[in-house]
């Protein structure tokens, strides 16, 4: 699983300005994610930027310091457009087509920071081949990947509730009935997995009715009451489970303790929201490899550690822990 954060497509596309023409003039984008794109390289190159539709009607969105709103598209010589990736390829040649419509008198570019391998022919610059499957940051929670996918509830859909909501009673029931969504997926889940208990299946389905949340399957904890689940202390264990016996291809949590659980016993890739990371093999490698490695160095030389235990508690355990993040 191919994963592209805000923070990658930032650096990924400002090692791409290096490859792009030197005498570029105007950097159009793609609706929708080709805006941040654009946006990016205008801001990085302090050139004026617009949309399609801004060039077929002469405006600009962004103006850069050479333009003060004065400005006539003829000035333009040189215009990339730019997407945040090409796969099929449709959405650039259907752009190409419009834009070949418009009759500019400038030379056009067209290009995007990922592209798929086998993609690269429909366009004239890239930053990076990006195999599918793949997501990105500013996309999971709108692609047609999601009805292969588990998703978490409480931090991904909605808020976690407080301790005072989470009463296991008549509080925590105005919770789940009540609570506003943080984020509503424009695509249908496979599975929203839970560590809800199922005696609250009817409010909870009734929430994501009411939110336009479609799934094909609620999957929520057995336990009689919150008292016992949290005895059984088993949230990520359960949801590994849940999704080792499917055939989901990623588990998006918003925990990131429950992640590291859930990547670890399935061998499958997992995003971590709270770390805002794609767990998978190479990284259940290197954690469990950095585990051998710091038991060894302990059992090497056991009165050390216990001296830096002894002088900064805290800062040994964090050292301690990072080995396991």
């Amino acid at each position: 699983m191919n994963y592209r954060s805000f923070d990658h497509l930032s650096a990924d596309t400002q090692e791409w300005i290096v490859d792009l023409p030197d005498d570029l003039d105007l950097i159009v984008g793609i609706p929708r994610s080709g805006m941040l794109v654009s946006n990016l390289l205008s801001l990085h190159l302090n050139l004026p930027m617009t949309d399609i539709d801004g060039l077929r009607e002469g405006r600009l969105l962004q103006t850069g310091e050479r333009y003060d709103g004065e400005f006539d598209l003829s000035e333009f010589s040189t215009i990339l457009v730019v997407d945040d990736t090409v796969y099929t390829g449709s959405e650039m040649t259907d752009a190409k087509s419009t834009i070949d419509g418009f009759d500019l008198s400038a030379d056009v570019y067209y290009g995007a920071v990922y592209v798929d391998e086998g993609s690269e022919r429909f366009v004239d610059t890239y930053a990076q081949t990006l195999p599918f499957p793949r997501v990105f940051e500013w996309n999971m929670m709108h692609h047609d990947f999601l009805v292969d996918s588990c998703v978490d509830l409480d931090g991904i859909l909605c808020r976690d509730p407080t301790p005072e909501e989470n009463d296991d009673g008549p509080k925590y029931r105005e919770f789940i009935s009540t609570v506003d969504p943080i984020c509503v997926p424009s695509v249908e889940i496979g599975q929203i997995v839970t560590c809800r208990l199922e005696k609250y299946r009817s409010e909870t389905a009734a929430w994501l009715d009411e939110h336009g949340i479609e799934y094909d399957e609620l999957v929520m904890m057995q336990y009689p009451d919150k008292a016992t689940r949290v005895a059984a202390g088993n949230h990520g264990e359960y949801k590994a489970e849940v999704y080792g016996s499917s055939d989901a291809k990623l588990f998006i949590e918003s925990s990131h303790s429950q992640a590291r659980t859930i990547a670890m016993q399935t061998n499958k890739p997992v995003y971590s929201k709270e770390q805002n990371r794609m767990l998978q093999q190479g990284y259940l490698t290197r954690v469990a490899r950095n585990g051998r490695m710091s038991i060894e160095a302990v059992k090497s030389d056991p009165l050390r550690y216990v001296d830096q235990l002894r002088s900064d508690p805290v800062d040994f355990v964090k050292r301690a822990s990072s080995v396991f993040l």
